[in-house]
């Protein structure tokens, strides 16, 4: 892809530090990648052009979306990425009649005001960097649901380097106790202006004078830009624990080299990108924001405190009270038994923050933000099961005929539909064939469990058409009938599973191959870890035994949840389909996607309905979901 990075600070900001960081990963993995900043250089090999998008005045502001077109239009840019409101005003009105998509990243709540929710200036698609900002967006922007993506910014693990890695929690954290009790350093790290310049004072003046006292080999580190700015109250407090205490308050101010100051820290004060580095090296965190102190972050607290970017985001306006007691209490009991976080909360860290990781998921937004800019209406996904040669005795009536499927196929020729595939859709939507290529009237037909009829009758009737569609299949080869359906109801008429060489002739047709799981099962019912091996599993066992890549998933019976979801995109798929359950657009939720079912007496009016562009709106209105 070529991407179009827009920054408005003009200093390096942690969101422009982000965007570099972002822009160097794409730039990395083969695509090319503009940024337009306030600054002329910064650290990346990627190509730099200097803008005031910073500068409000509607003149200059005129001249930069000036700017920003032509440079849109003469490198054929394919996405433009803003990362501030001032960016996203600009990269509106320079992709405004243009087939270029925005995207905003959100940092940080937006203003409530009337022009926020009124004027939309965020674009196609709004990546919110924490569960709380796109409760916010949601809920006090009002923001679609659809439009809104929670990935958080990544963090190069790379240049936080852990010495514990190799070492046990029991190992670590008895070197700990030995080495650092009552000894140790304490870092408050992050700006010492605005709102955490007064969480700061507040901790000059209520927590670090008794630790001090009361630990008298321990030591603080003052580690952040801007201490010049202190509110009074902190500059007094902090003049009083360097008479108190001398060399053991430690000002170190700015520094570039706070990967260096972690592994010298034992226990992290800060939020944001400072928690999420600290702990990804191991150490123990307070997570104090600028809107509230999530607390010592531990397996048990890590989602709550994410979702708040580790204090420094509320879903709601305002900022909660800190209790310093409660602060002073956690850090107390910390010196007194130290303990650095285990190993199990360092490795999630380190997944759900790594950057190669985090700039692939964007990459999928930019995706996402492309395809539904150039294919605006519902695509119908329609969901079959068994093609018998004759009706069945089925309460589930998950079957169409022989014959009535030839009626099927017969109407879509008719009519002008293409079928695709999920592989197929994928190609235009990373850029890998061109958009003008894709047809007038999609429309993905699936397959689910792989039924010895879809082999005999679908494939025949599809290939009289030059048709593909997606087939679901189980990764447990061994699983030769409906054993789900008889479990719980022996009167469901027994159906035989493909065997290995009759799947292979779907792929040798050029059809794309999806997952179901291993053995069919009610994830949602399943422990979290058990419901992540039948994806992953089934998905490998697919790939090895059929010698395919399998990018999509089908949620047995339909049952999924948030949960569920976030799993499925653990292992590995790019799209998930659900059952009557999903957005108004593919797009919405490339992890829950709208799928049709068809039954056994589907006329051509209700061929017509389900496959019209309007249908998901209408199923949404009737049904409420």
């Amino acid at each position: 892809m070529r991407i179009l990075h827009v920054l408005s600070a003009n200093f390096f900001a942690g969101s422009v530090a982000y965007a570099v960081a972002l822009a160097e990963a794409h730039r990395q993995q083969g695509h090319q990648v503009w940024l337009a900043s306030d600054a002329a250089t910064l650290p990346t090999a990627a190509t730099v052009v200097q803008l005031p998008i910073s500068q409000r005045k509607y003149k200059q502001r005129w001249r930069n979306i000036q700017a920003l077109r032509r440079l849109i239009q003469e490198n054929e840019i394919d996405v433009v990425h803003a990362h501030s409101r001032a960016a996203s005003w600009v990269s509106y009105f320079a992709v405004r009649g243009r087939p270029v998509p925005l995207v905003s990243t959100v940092h940080g709540r937006q203003h409530l005001h009337a022009s926020t929710s009124l004027f939309d200036v965020y674009g196609d698609k709004v990546i919110a960097i924490c569960g709380n900002l796109a409760a916010h967006l949601r809920e006090e922007v009002k923001m679609e649901l659809g439009k809104i993506a929670v990935v958080p910014n990544g963090v190069g693990f790379d240049g936080v380097l852990s010495l514990d890695n190799a070492q046990s929690d029991a190992t670590q954290n008895s070197e700990l106790k030995t080495q650092n009790s009552p000894s140790g350093r304490m870092a408050f790290i992050g700006r010492f202006n605005g709102p955490k310049g007064e969480r700061a004072a507040a901790l000059f003046e209520h927590v670090f004078p008794p630790l001090l006292r009361e630990f008298p080999a321990l030591r603080v580190a003052l580690i952040g830009g801007e201490l010049d700015h202190l509110p009074a109250t902190g500059k007094t407090a902090l003049a009083a624990l360097q008479v108190e205490f001398g060399a053991r308050v430690e000002i170190v101010g700015f520094t570039s080299d706070v990967p260096g100051w972690l592994l010298k820290t034992d226990l992290v004060i800060g939020a944001g990108r400072v928690a999420i580095e600290a702990l990804g090296a191991g150490r123990a965190v307070l997570a104090l924001g600028e809107a509230c102190y999530a607390g010592r972050v531990t397996e048990e607290t890590y989602t709550t405190a994410a979702a708040s970017n580790f204090g420094d985001i509320l879903a709601r306006q305002g900022a909660e009270a800190v209790d310093w007691q409660l602060v002073l209490g956690e850090a107390r009991a910390f010196w007194q038994a130290p303990t650095r976080v285990s190993a199990a909360l360092q490795q999630r860290v380190r997944a759900d923050y790594d950057l190669p990781a985090i700039a692939a998921r964007v990459l999928a937004v930019y995706e996402s933000a492309r395809m539904k800019k150039a294919v605006p209406d519902f695509i119908p996904v329609l969901m079959y099961h068994k093609i018998p040669d004759a009706p069945l005795a089925s309460k589930h009536q998950i079957f169409v005929t022989r014959a009535d499927f030839a009626k099927h196929l017969a109407y879509f020729n008719a009519h002008g539909f293409t079928p695709i595939t999920f592989r197929d859709y994928q190609e235009f939507a990373s850029g890998r064939r061109s958009l003008a290529g894709f047809p007038r009237r999609p429309v993905i037909l699936t397959f689910d469990d792989g039924y010895t009829d879809n082999y005999t009758n679908l494939l025949p009737l599809m290939q009289q058409y030059g048709y593909r569609g997606v087939l679901y299949l189980l990764g447990d080869f061994d699983i030769r009938y409906n054993q789900w359906d008889l479990a719980t109801d022996l009167t469901e008429p027994r159906a035989d599973i493909m065997d290995r060489a009759q799947k292979q002739a779907f792929v040798a047709a050029g059809w794309e191959i999806g997952a179901h799981t291993m053995s069919h099962a009610k994830l949602p019912e399943l422990p979290a870890a058990t419901a992540l091996a039948e994806m992953r599993d089934s998905k490998a066992a697919l790939e090895e035994a059929l010698n395919t890549e399998i990018i999509s998933f089908a949620y047995p019976y339909g049952a999924l949840n948030e949960e569920v979801k976030a799993l499925t995109q653990q292992a590995g798929f790019t799209y998930a389909v659900a059952t009557d359950t999903g957005g108004l657009h593919l797009e919405d939720d490339r992890m829950q996607i709208f799928r049709i079912n068809m039954f056994p007496h589907e006329t051509p009016g209700s061929l017509f309905k389900k496959t019209a562009t309007w249908y998901r709106k209408y199923y949404c209105w009737k049904r409420k979901k």
